[in-house]
């Protein structure tokens, strides 16, 4: 019998909160322990920014008493002629902001479902919802059955001992049972990471293996999540929040067909230039050597001051972000902060999404990037980043990138300007 809550388990703890029973009332209805659903709410339950009635959320500690008018620093879309209190956008805009949370909320049952004051409250509310929870608990479930974990100082010593004896004509066998003791893991697992790139070594470099057809479905690889750790969006909005002079670049891939090609983009959101590179593999090593390369042609001084910070999403290719942040040849020197969305959260990186559309007029989804090379990814780039935007007064993200930054650092970049009459965003761009 499974000792995982079932739906059903969860549609109970939901009805026994909306009833204020204790967790000892609801733990003996589902059969299960006290902690037991404890631990499910606090796990589960999920933030919720609603208001109540005619009221907005607004979780101010003075709003009962605010009557200021005005706040937008800029023209307001939604104007209140009675007070800013009571529109949405209060909480966001206003200096004087200072959040009140609920103390009922440091106490059982943790969560808003039962609370007498829900309807008339406007604070942040913590609720927990069964549906939610299950389908989040099964996601979760997934995800840690499916691929390998390991973080990066276990694979930096790993590929120190066996790098080496493969480019010496050693077989993966041999080195194992040479090493099993020291490796601490199986033979299996070695060619896993093999597989996966995250090794020196490339299954090109074994012999025999190079000419066996694959089997079945390789797992996809996922590095240890503590990379996330002081890496999370809320992370990124405290650094921001210091450091408001720093431009931010966004990171993301653009796949083609499944197994096929895949593009890098990089997206400098001040003046809305894309970078793009293609790749043979959607792997981390391949993320990490485009921004070697890019390190290495802007040098440290130029990277410092375009790419100080770097948010992406939650994918396994971005998931080496020390890799990024340090690189191969500066030990222990910084060069950028890795940051990365909330999952399923592709808003919290819009600017690089809507600049994809750019990129499926030419490449339409489902098509595959097998047959370009880096040269028709330059010329593309090109024709995108020399095409005119309204949001930068009618200037392309080439101008205002040369504006800020020069034309110097746009050539390093390998970055052309096109004329207007020659922009072609059509996939006949890169028809050969």
């Amino acid at each position: 019998m499974s000792n995982y809550l079932t739906f059903d388990n969860r549609l109970e703890i939901q009805q026994g909160l909306k009833q204020q029973l204790s967790f000892g009332k609801i733990a003996e209805a589902i059969g299960k322990d006290r902690t037991t659903v404890a631990k499910e709410i606090k796990k589960y339950a999920y933030e919720q920014k609603t208001g109540c009635s005619s009221y907005p959320y607004n979780a101010c500690i003075h709003r009962k008493t605010c009557t200021k008018k005005n706040v937008c620093p800029l023209e307001c879309t939604t104007p209140s002629k009675y007070k800013c209190s009571i529109c949405k956008l209060c909480n966001d805009v206003c200096d004087d902001f200072q959040e009140e949370v609920c103390s009922h909320r440091n106490k059982p049952p943790y969560v808003c479902n039962g609370c007498t004051d829900h309807s008339r409250c406007t604070l942040k509310k913590l609720i927990y919802d069964a549906e939610d929870a299950h389908l989040l608990c099964q996601s979760r479930l997934s995800e840690s059955r499916s691929g390998i974990l390991c973080n990066e100082l276990e694979l930096a010593r790993i590929n120190a001992l066996v790098t080496p004896l493969v480019k010496n004509g050693q077989s993966i066998h041999q080195i194992y049972e040479s090493n099993k003791d020291v490796l601490m893991c199986s033979e299996k697992t070695l060619y896993n990471y093999i597989d996966a790139c995250l090794l020196d070594v490339r299954n090109i470099d074994l012999p025999r293996k190079v000419k066996y057809r694959p089997r079945y479905k390789k797992p996809e690889f996922k590095v240890d999540r503590a990379c996330r750790n002081g890496r999370t969006y809320k992370d990124f909005q405290a650094f921001m929040a210091n450091h408001p002079e720093y431009p931010v670049v966004q990171m993301d891939s653009v796949c083609g067909n499944k197994g096929g090609k895949v593009l890098l983009t990089i997206h400098f959101v001040d003046t809305s230039l894309m970078l793009a590179f293609i790749r043979d593999a959607n792997t981390s090593r391949s993320v990490t050597d485009i921004w070697d390369m890019i390190y290495r042609a802007l040098g440290r001084k130029n990277f410092e001051k375009l790419c100080p910070v770097i948010l992406t999403d939650n994918g396994s290719e971005f998931s080496n972000p020390k890799a990024i942040e340090f690189g191969p040849d500066e030990k222990g020197i910084r060069r950028t902060n890795v940051f990365y969305c909330d999952p399923s959260c592709p808003y919290q990186k819009g600017a690089i999404e809507v600049n994809h559309e750019l990129i499926r007029r030419i490449v339409p989804k489902g098509y595959s990037f097998d047959s370009y090379n880096q040269d028709d990814i330059f010329l593309m780039m090109d024709h995108i980043n020399s095409y005119k935007r309204k949001k930068l007064n009618n200037r392309s993200p080439y101008d205002a990138f040369s504006f800020y930054y020069g034309e110097d650092i746009l050539k390093q970049l390998a970055c052309k300007p096109v004329a207007a009459e020659n922009i072609i965003l059509k996939p006949g761009l890169l028809k050969k």
